[in-house]
């Protein structure tokens, strides 16, 4: 089966998740990542109208056991059973091993399942032993940070950049926030107070950061002809490209454009569409600077050319080119990945609200990284 043949075979028909925000507020001991994929289970489930009994599949990412994790979902012999390492990145793979798998008849209908108690067990994203390079820690470099400070650095020199790009990019996605129920930071920012608030790695600041948060997404995946018969509308995987990036990402002087560029090569013909026909764009960003990069990598406007590109709402509700309607990685929580898939998916269904992007058809989610992912959804 060639790449075009793929082109909506298989589609999303459960979305889960808990309550960001509400969980942020305080720290539990006992949480478990367990307990928050189940609790998205459980609400993907009944999202999608299926019984425990037609999942035949179950992927997780974050979550120590399979075993145990299908021991409490009481699926007790899957067609196929895989486990993903934590990393934000694999929240695309996750989809696409799903779609091949449905695809090859290895299973007919997969939950993917994401637990993160990062939060109260006290994570920090960097400057664990494990993270330190024999090269690159004793020149400050222990966390991604780090990294992409010294890029964006170089970035704003390359193309003659302010803060303020950033600072509007933050500006628009926490006003996604505060439209986002579940989201953690609702509170609307200015420009003022994102200037002013402190330096993390130079000229990176808080805002630019993604939170450290609890929570649980679950996708369930089947295809499109099981799809007809659920609760929702089903969400059509349009088209999925990956490339893998695995030297030195973090210091790349390219910005990963040349990843993007392969990944666009595949992924647009596959779907039969353009850059200009995507309504939404779901990116990765553990830091904002992930934002522009990704709008200019993937050609929705010109390299070194979207500080200026996203300016007068252009990236907003409302705008040509929404970005990140949930509030992103920054504003409405640290999913890896895995909610800004959600939100792509209620876009989509018209379920989103105030922040709905009307006449939404397609959406493009976007995940630049060692493994760089993207996926285009439609309606």
């Amino acid at each position: 089966m060639g790449l075009k043949e793929l082109r909506d075979k298989v589609a999303i028909v459960g979305v889960g998740n808990t309550a960001y925000g509400e969980l942020y507020r305080t720290r539990d001991p006992l949480r478990t990542s367990y307990g928050l994929g189940l609790e998205a289970f459980k609400k993907a489930l009944d999202d999608s109208g299926l019984s425990k009994n037609d999942i035949d599949g179950v992927v997780v990412s974050r979550i120590p056991s399979y075993t145990k994790m299908c021991m409490m979902l009481g699926i007790q012999n899957p067609r196929l059973t895989d486990i993903l390492p934590g990393e934000g990145r694999m929240s695309g793979v996750a989809i696409q091993l799903a779609v091949m798998a449905i695809c090859t008849g290895m299973a007919k209908t997969v939950a993917c399942i994401y637990g993160n108690d990062g939060r109260s067990a006290g994570a920090t994203y960097g400057a664990e032993p494990e993270s330190f390079d024999s090269y690159a820690s004793p020149y400050g470099m222990t966390s991604p940070g780090a990294s992409f400070a010294l890029m964006w650095q170089r970035y704003m020199h390359e193309c003659n950049m302010n803060e303020e790009v950033l600072g509007n990019v933050a500006m628009t996605l926490r006003h996604h926030a505060s439209m986002n129920p579940d989201a953690v930071m609702q509170k609307p920012l200015t420009m003022e107070e994102y200037l002013k608030s402190r330096y993390i790695v130079s000229p990176l600041r808080l805002f630019d950061y993604c939170l450290i948060n609890d929570g649980g997404v679950c996708l369930i995946v089947t295809s499109a002809e099981r799809a007809r018969d659920c609760r929702n509308p089903p969400v059509y995987i349009s088209a999925t490209a990956q490339i893998g990036q695995h030297t030195r990402y973090h210091h790349t002087q390219t910005y990963n454009y040349d990843m993007m560029k392969i990944m666009a090569d595949q992924v647009y013909p596959m779907a039969g569409v353009g850059p200009k026909d995507i309504d939404c764009v779901q990116i990765y960003d553990n830091f904002l600077t992930n934002v522009p990069w990704s709008l200019e990598g993937f050609e929705f406007c010109p390299k070194g050319e979207a500080g200026r590109w996203i300016q007068d709402g252009r990236i907003g509700i409302g705008g040509e080119l929404p970005v990140n309607t949930s509030g992103g990685h920054c504003s409405e929580s640290y999913m890896q990945g895995w909610a800004l898939h959600v939100e792509a998916v209620r876009q989509l269904r018209g379920q989103c609200g105030a922040r709905q992007v009307q006449g939404c058809e397609l959406v493009q989610y976007i995940a630049p990284g060692p493994i760089c992912t993207t996926h285009i959804f439609r309606r």
